[in-house]
């Protein structure tokens, strides 16, 4: 997400969470979209940043659905302990940072980002495109990168110093 549309997305989120702050609404920012909860669960411990989300939300707001065996999106499940789900609520922010995720919340406009989540194989990483190089193979002829473009390489390198 480039800088400028992140800064349009936070500008409509905290208009969106002070026009919704009145009925205890939030607005999370993940993946490059815009997610307006209608209620969030108040945190017992009263943590600053926590964010409750409804577990029927959770699917929304990051793709995941609860399971038996945890948080799961595709074949991928993270255990969740039972301090993280409380009645119909879902502590979003302590899934986050067990799975390795950044967030960063501010409390009072009620606005919560959520940074790429590595355990995902994460978008960055997807999006980018090795630059072409060319070696010789074992009986010298060039082999380029750009070859075997549209399928899996895997590339081993190795230095003598």
């Amino acid at each position: 997400m480039q800088r400028r549309d992140f800064l349009k997305a936070v500008g409509a989120a905290s208009l969106a969470s002070a026009a919704s702050a009145a009925s205890a609404g939030a607005t999370v920012l993940y993946d490059d979209h815009v997610v307006a909860l209608d209620r969030i669960g108040p945190d017992p411990k009263r943590i600053a940043g926590a964010l409750w989300i409804r577990k029927g939300d959770l699917p929304r707001v990051n793709g995941f659905a609860l399971k038996p065996q945890g948080a799961c999106r595709a074949d991928l499940c993270i255990p969740i302990p039972k301090d993280m789900v409380r009645g119909d609520y879902f502590n979003l922010t302590a899934f986050a940072k067990k799975a390795g995720q950044m967030v960063v919340a501010d409390d009072e406009a009620r606005v919560w980002s959520f940074g790429e989540m590595q355990a995902l194989g994460g978008g960055l990483s997807n999006s980018r495109t090795a630059p072409d190089f060319t070696v010789p193979d074992r009986l010298g002829r060039p082999v380029h990168l750009a070859g075997f473009r549209g399928k899996k390489a895997l590339v081993v390198t190795w230095a003598s110093w």
